[in-house]
């Protein structure tokens, strides 16, 4: 033992160890460079930037510098169709002639999704709706209805369309709203041959007014009247008026039926 530790402690020993370690050192690095210089490690061509591009234009900058190239495609509204959103690689990363370029681009066409439920919803919830839809609000008109803002019609291309119709998504749909203030006009009443307290009963309850009512004939049983006509009537070219409106009236002496006789 004591010439081993000797022998360790020798300027010769020394001197080995040292060569051994440089040759290893110069070994790695000989490997190293050499899979460098066998594998090309570094070079290439770069890849040219793609995103914003038409799909056209992008795939022709790739045929020209040798490029291979795949597509898939996603749809994002507010983006032209065709528009490259996505590459892979990135732009300026340098890879080898031929190397596959994966694209994502805009699909020309927007695919199709169901019309939500809106009725009875108010114009924020329908915003609200709509917008995770992935649908926009094209123009909204008022119509008489007692809520102010709640949807009453929805429509696509000037049509009438319902909850669960098809339409392409990123579509503008128009809005019809509730004015708040009611209809404005009622129909008026057929009051022609009723009695004169139902007459009256039909116009309260149109939201009407009664006007001026005048007697024709003699009147022996005034609990026993009837229309024989009124202003303004009901007519093929005037069917409603205003609500509040004063209805006119001409009565005349009714004839009751005779009560049936009892045993």
């Amino acid at each position: 033992m004591s010439k081993f530790g000797a022998y360790l402690k020798t300027k010769s020993f020394r001197n080995n160890i040292i060569m051994a370690i440089i040759s290893v050192i110069v070994i790695v690095l000989i490997a190293f460079y050499s899979l460098g210089y066998y594998t090309h490690h570094g070079a290439g061509i770069p890849v040219p930037k793609l995103k914003g591009q038409l799909i056209d234009r992008a795939t022709a900058m790739l045929k020209e510098q040798g490029f291979d190239y795949k597509i898939d495609s996603v749809y994002v509204q507010d983006v032209a169709p065709g528009t490259i959103v996505e590459q892979d690689p990135d732009a300026g990363t340098n890879v080898k002639e031929g190397r596959v370029i994966y694209l994502t681009m805009v699909t020309l066409q927007a695919p199709n999704i169901s019309l939500p439920d809106l009725e009875q919803s108010s114009y924020r919830e329908a915003v609200a709706t709509l917008s995770n839809y992935g649908l926009k609000i094209g123009d909204t008109t008022y119509r008489s209805d007692i809520a102010r803002d709640r949807i009453l019609e929805v429509r696509f291309g000037g049509q009438v369309i319902k909850a669960g119709t098809k339409i392409p998504k990123g579509s503008r749909i128009d809005l019809v709203l509730g004015d708040g203030e009611g209809a404005s006009e009622v129909e008026i009443p057929e009051l022609v041959k009723l009695d004169l307290d139902a007459a009256r009963f039909a116009i309260k309850g149109a939201g009407l007014t009664i006007g001026t009512i005048t007697y024709q004939g003699t009147i022996t049983d005034s609990t026993n009247v009837v229309v024989v006509s009124q202003y303004p009537m009901k007519t093929d070219s005037a069917s409603k008026a205003s609500i509040g409106t004063r209805i006119n009236l001409t009565v005349t002496q009714g004839t009751k039926t005779p009560d049936a006789p009892t045993n």
